[in-house]
């Protein structure tokens, strides 16, 4: 077993240790040199793409691959599934399963009601349009294949070195307000298990990777304060904040998100909630990553 691991940063490399182990060979890819023996030191064989154009270590690397997956955001295209289309068969001819991470942004606003893979996608960004059309690229090349490929629509990832500890230690946490706003979020780790639950059963199709409690945002900074022993920051009127237009739209989307499907295929989440994930990163200190 061969996987490569397109755009192996945070979620990738979960990925690439949940996979790795009994002699399965694990590689990644990166577009910048200085992250090449980041990967190296977990174990990850390092490649350099740029999304543009194939070295011949890279191309040689791909004849062997078995398992793919793409954590590439796609821009007006799917860089990955370009290059694919010209030469897909020849580049990797022992393919048996595909993973596509995406995002549970392509399901746009549902004003906080319950969504599931089958509700209807009405994406509002620009970068959730682009994420849509690339799941129904990939789902198409593992159709045209003839091998299992799985959408895994992710929510907000965080875990390690990513999380409202370390927001709070840097002084950058921020309670904001909005009514009734509500968002689901999955650690990273659950990223990399799914991924490997899936691959090993070959399976495909299209699944929401996110936790059972969706909830305001807020509520996550203030456990997390209780947590540290720390006062959380001041509340804000998201109205009156000052954001990014990027921050901004996470806040236009307001919906919650269900994982049945997965469950049902007999997946079981290690960190299913925030408090208890939260309370399991403070007390084995690994919050820091």
């Amino acid at each position: 077993m061969h996987v490569m691991i397109f755009g192996c940063g945070y979620s990738g490399t979960a990925i690439a240790k949940a996979l790795s182990g009994n002699g399965v060979r694990v590689s990644g890819t990166t577009r910048s040199p200085d992250k090449m023996d980041v990967l190296r030191q977990n174990g990850i064989e390092a490649f350099l793409f740029d999304g543009e154009s194939m070295d011949e270590g890279l191309r040689r690397a791909l004849t062997g691959v078995t398992h793919l997956a793409q954590s590439i955001a796609p821009g007006k295209a799917d860089p990955l599934l370009r290059l694919l289309d010209k030469d897909g068969a020849s580049l990797l001819p022992k393919l048996e399963w595909i993973a596509y991470l995406s995002t549970v942004g392509v399901y746009g606003d549902h004003k906080g009601a319950w969504v599931s893979e089958e509700t209807p996608c009405l994406p509002i960004s620009g970068r959730s349009k682009e994420r849509l059309e690339a799941e129904e690229g990939w789902l198409a090349m593992g159709q045209e294949r003839g091998v299992p490929a799985a959408v895994l629509r992710l929510s907000g990832i965080y875990g390690p070195g990513r999380n409202a500890f370390c927001n709070l230690a840097k002084g950058t946490a921020r309670r904001l307000i909005k009514k009734d706003q509500v968002f689901n979020r999955i650690r990273v780790e659950d990223i990399g298990a799914a991924t490997h639950f899936l691959s090993e059963r070959g399976l495909g199709g299209i699944y929401n990777v996110t936790d059972d409690r969706p909830g305001p945002p807020q509520d996550v900074i203030v456990e997390a304060a209780r947590l540290m022993g720390v006062e959380p920051p001041p509340e804000q009127a998201f109205e009156t904040a000052e954001l990014t237009p990027m921050a901004r739209s996470f806040y236009g989307e307001n919906k919650r998100i269900s994982n049945a499907k997965l469950k049902a295929t007999g997946f079981e989440f290690s960190f299913p909630n925030y408090p208890m994930s939260l309370a399991q990163l403070w007390q084995d200190g690994r919050w820091r990553g």
